[in-house]
């Protein structure tokens, strides 16, 4: 638990180009551990439950999405293979027996305490003290007067934070607090956790801090001290503030929180994106974009009043599902989730209040209501974020939902440990598997001393099993404008589309004579406004010399052109 949700946030050394990376391969490890240390307890029963067809669905679009949609297979095997992941990790949570469901429960609710308060003590270097950062050991953050954590993004920090939260409350339930001060400690860890939140700026860790207090307040299963503590969360927020604030004046610091609170509940890009999507939605009701490819067709799509940052998710998981997958399949898997999500509720409501064995002193009730707070914590996020395509949140997610759904019956565990076993091992095997393959495409944004000329190792990153489209990136950004450069560009475009990359697909169109499209593409780049392009754009400005021909970008298309005609 300690490598599944401690180590694996608070990663912080990466290597370019993704920056999370080994936060993600750290996660997947360590819950392949769990996942073997479960099996040698004593298997769980398999049960295929809603919440499991719906995870079993999602696994399979990617590869749909692959056989019609051109996906590449590096993306398929990579986005299904972590949703097995989540897939295994949920049966086994919900077939685990009344007494492993406590001690997993208290196991996960330690891993994430711990990494809350290790999260706390990097936000506090991040804001008060950010020349100690060294970007190795803790991330340095790119938002002045903000802390971003080791997972470099301030949401993900707050929900790490409201998941420490609600593990701190069971663990005051429980009374594991007395040798280190009883009633005073889950007060002043509630406190160092919402002061965090305040560091990051988040909004929607503020919504979480007001949902800790609403379950205070309604909870009557709760201990006393604990629902006093978690109604006490909005006071604990605003002494953050004003702390933060004093602070901020007296010795003229940047605060984070106050630019960015100012905005609002809802932030004008997030909205414009889910009324872009709703458009391409509409377009494609049935059938959908296909997985994983919502920014190529947002991109390739005319939208003068675009969001001018580079967006690769709509930011609402509802959303999201619905415009890739379409509203059939979508409203199905929201269908099941949503029952399953209501079931684990009913259960915790069901449960009785006193332990199962003499030594437990917290009933089966609170156990329930913490694994269901950490899955509804993390499903809130999911309406303004997209948190559950990081494994690091994912995996952790989809066993508390399972223990929140386990059964109300102590059925107690099965003989063979096999499956549970191999399903662990291969992803332990995944994750070494991962970070080798990984190496091939560093080495190409950063060759060490001794490397390969830059044509090489592109093309050894191209034929990685799991990366090749961030090697075709490099290929199609570093190639002359050609056939080649232009192939790269299109299996790239299924992983993301930034300026530089739609500045070398219009001119590889160009150099491969499809000039009506290259000036297509270069429309699309316009509407981003973006700085990359406004050098090469710039020459559309300058007075040309008499009987020149003007720039091919200078001109607009003859006619529009699906995305689906650009991808091919």
């Amino acid at each position: 638990m300690l490598l599944a949700c401690t180590v694996a946030p608070l990663l912080a050394f990466n290597l370019t180009p993704s920056a999370t990376l080994f936060n993600q391969l750290a996660a997947l490890a360590g819950w392949g551990l769990v996942l073997i240390c479960i099996g040698m307890e004593g298997a769980p029963r398999w049960r295929l439950t809603p919440a499991a067809a719906s995870l079993a669905l999602l696994a399979l679009a990617p590869w749909a999405s692959h056989l019609w949609g051109g996906l590449p297979a590096s993306l398929a095997l990579a986005n299904s293979g972590m949703l097995l992941a989540a897939l295994a990790l949920l049966l086994a949570g919900q077939g685990l027996a009344r007494d492993q469901r406590h001690q997993w429960v208290e196991a996960l609710c330690w891993g994430l305490l711990l990494a809350g308060v290790l999260s706390l003590l990097v936000s506090l270097v991040q804001v008060f003290m950010p020349g100690w950062a060294d970007g190795n050991l803790i991330a340095r953050s790119g938002i002045a007067g903000r802390a971003v954590g080791n997972m470099r993004q301030p949401n993900h920090l707050a929900s790490l934070l409201m998941w420490a939260c609600v593990a701190a409350v069971y663990l005051a339930d429980r009374g594991r607090f007395k040798a280190l001060g009883g009633a005073l400690v889950l007060p002043l860890l509630l406190f160092g956790l919402v002061f965090a939140v305040v560091l990051s700026a988040s909004r929607t860790g503020v919504i979480g801090v007001l949902i800790l207090a609403c379950w205070g307040a309604l909870d009557r299963k709760l201990g006393r001290a604990s629902k006093l503590a978690l109604m006490a969360a909005p006071l604990l927020l605003a002494l953050s503030w004003v702390l933060l604030a004093a602070w901020a004046t007296l010795g003229a610091h940047a605060l984070g929180a106050e630019s960015r609170l100012a905005e609002g509940a809802g932030s004008p890009s997030r909205l414009a994106i889910i009324a872009n999507a709703w458009a391409l939605l509409k377009a494609n009701p049935w059938t959908g974009l296909g997985w994983g490819e919502f920014n190529l067709a947002w991109t390739m799509t005319p939208f003068p009043d675009r969001p001018i940052a580079f967006f690769d998710h709509t930011h609402n998981i509802v959303m999201q599902l619905a415009v890739e997958l379409g509203l059939p399949l979508s409203l199905l898997i929201l269908g099941l989730l949503t029952y399953s999500l209501w079931r684990a509720f009913a259960l915790s409501r069901a449960a009785n209040g006193v332990g199962a064995d003499v030594g437990n002193d917290v009933g089966d009730a609170v156990a329930r209501r913490c694994a269901f707070m950490l899955v509804l914590m993390i499903g809130l996020h999911s309406l303004l974020e997209y948190p559950l395509w990081y494994a690091y949140l994912l995996l952790p997610t989809a066993f508390a939902f399972g223990l929140a759904l386990g059964s109300d019956k102590d059925e107690g565990a099965s003989s063979g440990t096999q499956g549970w076993a191999l399903a662990g091992a291969l992803m332990l095997a995944a994750s070494a598997f991962t970070a080798w393959n990984y190496l091939q495409v560093v080495d190409i944004y950063a060759p060490s001393a001794n490397a390969q000329p830059l044509l090489q190792r592109i093309a050894k990153g191209q034929a990685s099993t799991l990366f090749s489209t961030q090697a075709n990136y490099a290929a199609a950004t570093s190639l002359p404008p050609g056939p080649a450069a232009l192939a790269a560009a299109q299996s790239t475009a299924h992983n993301l589309i930034d300026a530089r990359l739609l500045v070398a697909w219009a001119k590889s169109l160009q150099a491969s004579g499809d000039v009506d499209k290259a000036r297509y593409v270069v429309q699309r780049l316009r509407e981003f406004r973006n700085p990359a392009g406004d050098d090469w754009l710039a020459e559309c400005e300058q007075m040309p010399e008499a009987g020149a021909v003007k720039p091919f970008q200078c001109e607009p298309p003859l006619r529009d052109y699906s995305w689906r005609e650009l991808r091919d």
